[in-house]
């Protein structure tokens, strides 16, 4: 078989299901904003990651063996903005919501997967450790694609979902400011694990 299909499912689902920038993005998003109002910016999130995938299909990872450098910026900029991202979610609160504030929406969520480092990590170990040798790029590209894109339909609406119950419970209390800089701090521990402990491809 070209692609080992069941074993890349098994491994994505275990990469897009278990905590990591994205998925801590997506609760927090849920426990501020809603379940139903945060579904564009879901949507933005899953079909970001399609726009890593094609292009390191296409080349993008013999251009990155090229120029190593340029890519390791990449990485930690990436990096630096899904922290940003976590300090945004650790100073919201969820009584209350401030005046002219909007849903983050779907091109919101477009950007997240591009700029997460976990992403691009599963990525690559997908093409390099679950391809066969002569493969079509096309059929080995099409394959992750739609392998991925199955378990965020599936996984990232329940962190989203989850983030939306949480919030139900702990709204208003002393609890609200403990869960957001934990969600926030989670965030920063999953960036720090997929650059320094282990979590990136090699």
């Amino acid at each position: 078989m070209p692609v080992a299909t069941t074993s890349f499912l098994i491994f994505a689902a275990s990469q897009v299901g278990t905590p990591g920038p994205a998925n801590m993005v997506l609760l927090g998003t849920g426990a501020r904003y809603g379940f139903r109002a945060a579904l564009p910016f879901v949507a933005g999130v899953i079909l970001g990651k399609q726009l890593i995938i094609w292009p390191l299909g296409f080349g993008l990872l013999q251009l990155a063996e090229q120029a190593p450098t340029a890519f390791a910026v990449l990485k930690y900029a990436s990096a630096a903005y899904i922290c940003w991202l976590a300090w945004k979610i650790a100073n919201l609160r969820l009584s209350h919501q401030d005046a002219g504030e909007s849903v983050p929406g779907f091109w919101a969520g477009l950007v997240v997967h591009p700029l997460n480092p976990k992403a691009w990590a599963m990525i690559i170990a997908g093409f390099t450790g679950f391809v066969a040798a002569g493969t079509s790029v096309l059929s080995a590209t099409l394959t992750i694609a739609l392998v991925l894109l199955t378990c965020q339909l599936v996984l990232h609406p329940i962190w989203t979902f989850a983030g939306d119950r949480i919030a139900r419970v702990v709204a208003g209390r002393p609890a609200e400011k403990y869960l957001m800089w934990t969600l926030a701090g989670l965030t920063v521990a999953s960036v720090l694990f997929v650059l320094f402990g282990g979590g990136t491809h090699q």
